[in-house]
């Protein structure tokens, strides 16, 4: 693409499954400028992982409470996403990106800023406000930059962003936090949303509204059966990988027996995995999505039950988290692309349904597996992803041949 408009709209996307044609310079940089907001934006998000400490002894509060903020984005994310396309209405979708950006420009900035707790969670909330909108436009508008047949490529650059964030957010605000001080670490996420918004404003072509979603559209859309299958395998999958993942420190310290230096490296290996899960998992989907989505929940079901079987033996724990994380990374790009597949024509519609699948996903993820962990120790959470990835890995087979 080298005019500055698109060339595709929602109402006319048709995915196919002929060879995806090579980018040109300028839908590079505007890809990439999607990638560096999906950086700084979950950046922002798992920041607090890093900071609580010194967070909550500055604004006196208890840890617990000051994780609350990471509940708060989260929140506000599932409810605006049901609401995103319906309020942005009619707006150019370049508009409303480099608006996102803005906003979490000032949200970050306002979380740095905070004097008490209810200033820190209103920043959190307007950070809130920004993903959810991003992720709900995320798959339409890769789909108009790079075209339908190469979505899942696209978004796999996009997502690159997250992976990135993922390893990167936690330790770099950590050490950030005791050099310079928490809130130094937090407003240094408003300079990342800052170039984001430069980069969309140089490089995105305008992006006029197909069409001004209602909400009775949105739930419309969950009559689909494609719509209805997307929605489960996101739950299934990722309700599956957040019981575990979070839990999968205290399982090499009390099953496999490592010491912290040896777990900060398994999980540097769960980290480049997933990075490697995001480059594949776009291919695959762009070639079967039913093939990928199967593959993704296979490698995340075959982690998680060798993990539970053999985890006590090092090479075999170093070996099966880095294939979760593969997996990992593979998910993010193949559970969007597999939803949109259900609904090509109203594709921002299809955004907010995927954004609140996996919002619930998370909750419930978190939820479930503090509860199996308390009540069945460090393998019950893993035993939880292995069924329920396995599940998913079952339903990828009722999935429409693509």
């Amino acid at each position: 693409m080298t005019d500055t408009t698109s060339e595709l709209d929602d109402a006319a996307i048709v995915f196919d499954t002929a060879e995806p044609a090579a980018w040109s310079a300028a839908t590079w940089f505007a890809v990439l400028s999607m990638a560096v907001t999906s950086f700084a934006l979950v950046s922002a998000e798992f920041l607090p992982a890093g900071l609580l400490t010194p967070m909550a002894r500055d604004l006196g509060i208890t840890e617990g409470t000051a994780g609350q903020v990471v509940t708060a984005t989260a929140s506000v994310g599932a409810v605006t996403a049901l609401l995103s396309n319906v309020l942005i209405g009619t707006l150019n979708r370049k508009a409303v990106l480099v608006g996102l950006s803005a906003l979490a420009i000032g949200s970050n900035i306002l979380a740095a800023l905070a004097t008490d707790f209810w200033l820190l969670l209103l920043g959190r909330a307007g950070l809130g406000i920004a993903l959810s909108g991003f992720w709900a436009l995320s798959v339409a508008v890769v789909a108009r930059l790079v075209g339908a047949n190469a979505t899942g490529r696209g978004m796999a650059v996009v997502t690159l962003g997250v992976s990135l964030a993922t390893i990167a957010a936690p330790s770099m605000g950590a050490l950030i936090s005791d050099w310079l001080g928490w809130r130094i670490a937090m407003a240094m996420t408003a300079g990342l949303a800052a170039l984001a918004m430069v980069l969309q404003a140089l490089s995105l072509p305008t992006l006029p509204a197909s069409t001004s979603n209602r909400l009775a559209d949105v739930f419309r859309l969950t009559g689909r059966r494609g719509v209805q299958l997307g929605m489960l395998a996101i739950l299934l999958l990722m309700t599956g990988h957040f019981a575990g993942s979070v839990y999968v420190r205290p399982f090499l310290e009390q099953v496999t027996l490592l010491k912290t230096e040896w777990i900060a490296l398994a999980l540097l290996g769960f980290g480049i995995a997933s990075v490697i899960g995001n480059v594949a998992g776009g291919r695959m989907a762009d070639a079967s999505i039913r093939l990928a989505l199967g593959v993704t929940a296979a490698l995340m079901a075959i982690a998680a039950l060798a993990l539970v079987l053999w985890g006590a033996y090092i090479g075999v724990a170093f070996a099966f988290v880095s294939l979760w994380g593969l997996a990992f990374g593979m998910a993010p790009v193949v559970l969007p692309t597999n939803l949109s597949r259900g609904a090509p024509d109203a594709l921002e519609a299809a955004g907010s349904l995927m954004v609140v699948s996996f919002q619930v996903a998370i909750s419930i993820g978190a939820v479930f597996g503090g509860y199996v962990v308390d009540h069945y120790g460090a393998v019950g959470p893993l035993t939880v992803t292995a069924v329920l990835a396995a599940s998913t890995v079952a339903l990828a087979l009722l999935q429409p041949r693509s």
